[in-house]
């Protein structure tokens, strides 16, 4: 009886892998469907693609660079990836951590040089690990750039750049002593590039070495990653980007440290290459990055990633890079083994969340066992709905903490203690709720959420699904 049963779940599991495992022609025929629709949904002339699937890299470039001259890019081309240099200094970090050099509960002022008795709330200092989740209470940036990000037009990147080309590290650290915390740290997420720029000098003084040292010697050397600098050389060339307008942009001209990304250009085919280190489970670096720092039962932030979280692909982690007129898009799914990386040469208004969606598409494409449409989310029993979710069974479910049902008919709030769902079988979860609470005839939208952070994509074989942008399920009584 055992044996017949081992047998079956080995059959489960094997046809589960083949069902994922995809020829070079389809990867690449996703990759060719996410691309185009990725470029009419952003607006941009250059789409470059990179998938790490099954231990293989493929990549593949769309469109031109620059408009009207058929110069596509390719594995070589220098774009500006800005914010994903914080994976980077992330690891630069988690590194020092595990050498001893520094620890997450330290004061940062120990390891600036002069007095910053202002570095504090109430006596509560800025800590190590408030750096990595973005909770400082510092501002946004030095310079102080908030005035010019509340009238965006195609005019601002040209007024930011101005700014930062005349800011000197003197005055940063002239600048840092005025700054005046608004919160107890620890508390609030409020993203900052001026944590970043003091994660680089911290990284500066704990080791003696300037951050593109550190970067080369830790991550570019020992990868092979020959095309990521910070200053190209005389015969290689960056490729432009654009507004949404279509107007040209200007490249970053920062003075400071980079750590934020200000200066980092960088390659898909480097890209892939870190990409693939990131997905190296086994490495204590990667993983302390990684790690859920504060235990959170909800999202977490490693060291510096934007998001990390439980969504229907396992877990996910993923960091957008943003320039003037680039956008970088960077995720990883470890229990799939697939990493995805995107650029694109147009700065447009929600581009991340476009790019986010185009990721979760082709996670889809890879993993669909079954492209029979149904409706999805939900079936009638008796005088009840019963909202039914299922987390793929290869994946591990113990990593879910809560699953509820958030929607128009409860304010989208997937902390409603009616519209939790519990938990039937290993991966199966489900939410009985009278048919009374529901007008017939009125179409209700909807999403499932996982431990209040990962809202679950509507796949593409619901038939109730409302096609707006955020493409909801829907219901209707």
């Amino acid at each position: 009886m055992n044996i017949m049963k081992n047998l079956s779940i080995f059959l489960l599991i094997l046809m589960s892998v083949k069902s994922f495992s995809q020829s070079q022609k389809e990867v690449y025929s996703i990759m060719d469907a996410n691309a185009q629709k990725l470029a009419q949904k952003s607006g941009a002339y250059s789409v470059s693609i990179g998938i790490l699937k099954d231990g293989k890299i493929y990549t593949k470039h769309y469109g031109e660079i620059d408009k009207g001259k058929g110069n596509k890019a390719d594995d070589n081309t220098y774009f500006e990836i800005a914010s994903v240099t914080k994976l980077f200094t992330g690891q630069l970090l988690a590194k020092a951590v595990l050498e001893g050099k520094i620890s997450l509960e330290d004061d940062i002022r120990k390891f600036l040089k002069e007095d910053y008795s202002n570095l504090q709330y109430q006596g509560v200092p800025i800590k190590i690990k408030n750096l990595i989740s973005y909770t400082t209470a510092l501002p946004r940036s030095l310079p102080d750039e908030e005035k010019l990000y509340e009238n965006l037009t195609d005019e601002t990147p040209f007024l930011l750049r101005d700014l930062e080309a005349r800011y000197s590290r003197e005055q940063f650290f002239k600048d840092l002593k005025k700054v005046k915390l608004d919160t107890v740290p620890g508390i609030k997420y409020k993203y900052s590039n001026l944590s970043l720029e003091l994660t680089g000098v911290i990284l500066e003084n704990a080791y003696g070495k300037d951050i593109e040292t550190l970067f080369k010697e830790n991550i570019f050397s020992r990868l092979g990653m020959h095309h990521t600098k910070f200053i190209l050389d005389k015969n290689e060339y960056l490729a432009n980007g654009y507004y949404s307008n279509g107007k040209l942009m200007p490249h970053f001209a920062s003075n400071l440290w980079s750590s934020t990304g200000t200066k980092t250009k960088s390659t898909l085919g480097d890209l892939m290459k870190f990409l693939k280190d990131e997905l190296s489970s086994k490495d204590k670096v990667i993983k302390e990055s990684q790690r859920n720092v504060e235990d959170s039962k909800e999202n977490w932030h490693g060291y510096f990633w934007d998001d990390y979280y439980i969504s229907e692909y396992g877990k996910v982690g993923f960091k957008h890079g943003g320039a003037f007129g680039t956008q970088t898009w960077f995720t990883i799914y470890p229990e799939y083994n697939i990493g995805i990386c995107m650029i694109i040469n147009i700065s447009v208004p929600g581009g991340g969340y476009t790019l986010q969606n185009t990721a979760s598409e082709i996670m889809e494409d890879f993993t669909s066992l079954s492209d029979k449409k149904q409706i999805y989310g939900y079936t009638l029993k008796g005088n009840n709905v019963v909202f039914t979710y299922e987390h793929p069974e290869t994946l591990n479910a113990g990593l879910i903490n809560t699953v509820s049902v958030a929607g128009s008919f409860n304010d989208w709030n997937p902390g409603n203690k009616e519209y939790q769902m519990k938990k039937k079988d290993k991966n199966h979860f489900e939410l009985e709720i009278p048919v009374s609470k529901f007008e017939k005839g009125k179409t209700y939208s909807f999403k499932f959420v996982l431990n209040n952070a990962g809202w679950v994509i509507t796949p593409k074989k619901a038939t109730n699904a409302d096609g707006t942008d955020d493409n909801n399920l829907t219901l209707k009584l």
